[in-house]
């Protein structure tokens, strides 16, 4: 008979037991040493396209990299054209254009035609212009249309991350008529989860759900199915202007219209995922003061060329911050001590601003803010810096009127009348520098200039410059001539 204790040691174990089988399932396997094996195998090229089947395209695109060139050759003569344009898609479009280079013009041509169209294009444009020119002429007529078609529209407009793989139906025919329609057209287009619908004239009506297609009785109405109001976009519409309207919705697809209402191809999710990400890697580069994402294998004049132009602005308001302590040069003779807490008065002021600025621009990302919205959001980053402003000012009244009282061995005067500068700096520097982190992201974004570029140096930089003026100023006349304190 088990006793108590037997009874929790076994429930003990049974939950470890359960907790390493759940690490286990967490933990994602690494193919890479079994697919690299498989490729440098003597297996015939029959037995290794059949076991790198049982790969995921991902895994085998990871793995191209770690082969040669000669291993590389091997498997484009392995693999059939359409799994080694399905590994492709998976590579970034630079990466994917050197495989291009590797192949011979007939297979790369065949494989790019597989591809998505808009990642196509994308890798067109990474390789060098007389291959790519052939390239294309040796694409099939459609694929070569589509391309030109993608290929038109600017790298920041909508247009240029959009796919012509979609199903398109008129809004005049029977459920039988449709159901005959999508199975045709799902030969050719694998995105079928929605089908869009168009009048007589071609123009976008609305979509349909394929769920409610299959449902369907036959004698139904086809109208009755269609959503007329589904969310479009313009080809020529900035991507990003276009990326918060697509980000509220969660559909599978969003139709691309030209500027006569037709159906040009649809966003896909995965695109508007991939899409919302470089924007937010693009406003990161800004952030950091950069005027573009940089890659790792950038030349460094093409990198000098993103950075130089804001450290030149910001080499400016340096300049400009350290002529104002000259200024205040007399309370630095007079009163070197409060030299020592110069970068902490700096250093709050620049955190604030850069706090400040980032919940100015996560917020700004809404573009239906009225301007009754936009005063409250610079209202309360006021309140909230001065109300952090208080907190930490009385903070450093109390502990460098300490420090300068015990450990500099001033007089309880002297240290609380400093510290009492210090504190009372600290707090306007931080209430000034939340309008300031707020109020230049506004300006820029009223005179239609990405609010990202009111970078965190840009920022700090300005911060700094109010932080000196604040601090020695109020040094200045509070310290020598009102209390005429001198060391």
């Amino acid at each position: 008979m088990k006793t108590e204790k037997d009874m929790e040691e076994f429930e003990t174990l049974g939950e470890s037991a359960e907790t390493e089988e759940e690490s286990e399932q967490l933990q994602m396997p690494d193919y890479k040493d079994e697919i690299l094996a498989t490729i440098r195998s003597n297996a015939s090229p029959r037995m290794m396209e059949r076991n790198l089947s049982d790969y995921h395209p991902k895994d085998i695109a990871e793995v191209l990299p770690e082969l040669s060139d000669k291993e590389r050759r091997k498997l484009y003569r392995i693999l059939r054209v359409p799994v080694l344009s399905e590994i492709l898609e998976y590579g970034s479009e630079d990466v994917t254009g050197g495989y291009m280079n590797e192949m011979d013009l007939p297979k790369a041509a065949a494989v790019l035609s597989e591809m998505e169209t808009d990642i196509a294009v994308a890798v067109l444009r990474e390789i060098e212009r007389g291959k790519r020119l052939l390239l294309i002429d040796a694409m099939d007529g459609e694929t070569r249309r589509e391309v030109a078609l993608i290929a038109s529209y600017d790298e920041d407009e909508i247009g240029s991350r959009m796919t012509t793989n979609c199903i398109i139906i008129r809004e005049n025919l029977t459920i039988k008529q449709a159901m005959t329609e999508l199975v045709e057209q799902a030969a050719r287009n694998d995105n079928i989860s929605t089908l869009f619908v168009v009048d007589e004239y071609g123009a976008f009506y609305g979509a349909l759900d394929l769920k409610k297609l299959i449902i369907a009785r036959e004698t139904e109405n086809l109208e009755n199915l269609i959503v007329t109001s589904f969310p479009y976009v313009y080809g020529h519409e900035s991507i990003e202007d276009c990326i918060e309207k697509l980000k509220d919705y969660s559909e599978d697809s969003i139709p691309v219209l030209d500027n006569n209402n037709r159906i040009q191809g649809v966003i896909t999710s995965q695109s508007i995922i991939e899409v919302s990400d470089d924007e937010m890697r693009e406003d990161y580069a800004m952030l950091a003061g950069l005027t573009a994402r940089e890659d790792l294998e950038e030349p460094l004049k093409i990198s000098m060329g993103k950075r130089l132009p804001w450290l030149f602005v910001l080499l400016g308001l340096s300049l400009v911050v350290s002529a104002v302590v000259g200024i205040f040069e007399q309370v630095v003779s007079q009163l070197p001590l409060i030299m020592a807490f110069q970068s902490m008065i700096l250093g709050m002021a620049g955190n604030v601003g850069t706090q400040s600025l980032a919940v100015t621009i996560r917020v700004l990302m809404d573009e239906s803010l009225t301007a009754r919205q936009k005063l409250t959001l610079v209202s309360k980053e006021i309140r909230v810096g001065l109300a952090n402003g208080f907190i930490l000012g009385l903070l450093s009244f109390i502990l460098v009127g300490l420090f300068i009282w015990l450990i500099k061995g001033k007089t309880l005067i002297f240290a609380f009348a400093v510290s009492a500068c210090i504190g009372f700096s600290l707090l306007l520097a931080m209430l000034i520098s939340s309008a300031v982190g707020t109020l230049i992201p506004l300006f820029f974004k009223k005179i239609n200039i990405d609010p990202a570029v009111a970078s965190g140096p840009l920022i700090t930089t300005v911060n700094d410059l109010v932080a000196v003026l604040t601090y020695y100023g109020i040094s200045w006349l509070l310290l020598l001539n009102i209390l005429h304190l001198v060391v």
